[in-house]
């Protein structure tokens, strides 16, 4: 029995990578001035973050049924079912739909809450494929990764709140007074909505607050595992390819013991950030 992989792009997995991988991806819609485009497909990061910079309006949005259904019909032509993995419930009705749709697969596709997103949803992802390539069933993959579901901490920062103010998760007083004392809010998640964790003045220390708060995370949550049970992604919306290198390389120089890697936050994830968020997230190694 053959069970494919398909989750969204807010996995970050996209085009060649996730043919490589032997994946589908579900495109993310966003709206920008009322005009939908699809991540990967006809708008790319640097297109999405000058219309945002530019102050245009820029929203996001699930895929609609009919999206997510032409990509499993393709993918059913060739594989016996699905194992589906989208964006976190906690995050966005896109799991609620897709368990409706699946409804009527006749048990050919499960759809799969683990609730992750970005880095998380790609550590996922990757113990999928793994699963699926050791013979496991769709079922039995949803399984674990549900099981396996809150083992996982992203924690997050933004250099403006001027994108959560336009996208309505914070208030235009909120907005101004973090603007006006140089305040950086440091997020975590755990697997539903991104709660408050800090509230720092300036992004150089908000962005060590991040690797902080991350280096107690492993001490007190993931104590019991190895180094080289866990991985770290490493996530952000940075417009200069070099300022994510050095993210990156910030990152592993405070866990040099463990596998990082690092992936462009989706753009409906971006659509709330904006640019030059930094982010980081771990969880169990794929191979564990």
């Amino acid at each position: 029995m053959k069970t494919a992989v398909v989750t969204d792009s807010n996995s970050g997995i996209f085009g060649d990578e996730a043919r490589e991988m032997g994946i589908h991806v579900v495109p993310m819609p966003v709206i920008i001035d009322d005009h939908t485009y699809y991540e990967n497909e006809d708008i790319t990061h640097a297109q999405f973050f000058e219309a945002q910079m530019g102050g245009h309006k820029v929203s996001s949005s699930q895929p609609s049924p009919a999206s997510v259904m032409d990509v499993w019909e393709l993918v059913l032509d060739t594989a016996d079912e699905i194992i589906y993995v989208p964006m976190s419930s906690g995050l966005s009705g896109a799991y609620q739909s897709a368990a409706m749709i699946a409804e009527d697969y006749d048990g050919r596709v499960e759809v799969a809450d683990n609730h992750r997103v970005s880095v998380s949803q790609r550590q996922s992802i990757m113990l999928a494929c793994r699963l699926a390539s050791e013979g496991q069933s769709a079922a039995q993959i949803k399984e674990r990764l549900e099981a396996d579901a809150y083992k996982s901490c992203i924690y997050l920062t933004v250099e403006s709140l001027e994108y959560f103010k336009r996208s309505g998760r914070v208030t235009p007083a909120a907005a101004m007074l973090a603007g006006l004392l140089n305040i950086k809010p440091v997020l975590v998640t755990r697997g539903e909505k991104f709660d408050t964790h800090q509230k720092i003045r300036g992004v150089e220390k908000s962005r060590e607050a991040v690797i902080t708060a991350m280096l107690e995370e492993r001490k007190q949550h993931f104590a019991e595992y190895e180094d080289s049970q866990l991985i770290i992604g490493c996530a952000g919306s940075f417009l200069d390819p070099a300022d994510a290198e050095a993210w990156q390389n910030r990152v592993q120089e405070a866990f040099p013991g463990i596998e990082t890697y690092y992936d462009p936050l989706s753009l409906s994830v971006s659509c709330h950030t904006g640019p030059n968020a930094a982010g980081m997230g771990i969880g169990l190694h794929p191979s564990v």
